[in-house]
């Protein structure tokens, strides 16, 4: 099944540093992701130097995660829109119900 994830609580920190990410790394995560779509403070979860963001880019790299991708207004808002760890990316709901079509997402997971 392909997921996508959408970081929306305060406890998305937790919930990706502590069980996502360690099954994603040990190749143990029954899910394909195809991608994730971050909102308000969990964007700083994607900024350049963060332990997070670089695991993150690593798997995204890896092809272990399909995109990575942050609220645009919510990076806006923080400043920090330019400054996300490659390859994540800033885009809006188009941009999001664009790149999961064409991931072929079959489930929508917020967290």
């Amino acid at each position: 099944m392909k997921v996508l994830y959408v970081f929306s609580t305060p406890n998305a920190s937790y919930i990706l540093n502590d069980m996502i990410l360690p099954q994603l790394e040990q190749g143990t995560h029954p899910v394909t992701v195809a991608g994730t779509f971050f909102f308000v403070d969990n964007n700083y979860l994607l900024v350049r130097g963060n332990p997070t963001a670089q695991r993150l880019a690593r798997l995204a790299k890896e092809g272990r995660i399909g995109f990575l991708m942050g609220c645009d207004q919510c990076c806006y808002a923080r400043d920090i829109a330019d400054k996300l760890e490659p390859p994540a990316v800033i885009g809006c709901f188009p941009n999001l119900y664009a790149k999961a079509g064409e991931a072929g997402v079959e489930q929508v997971i917020t967290l």
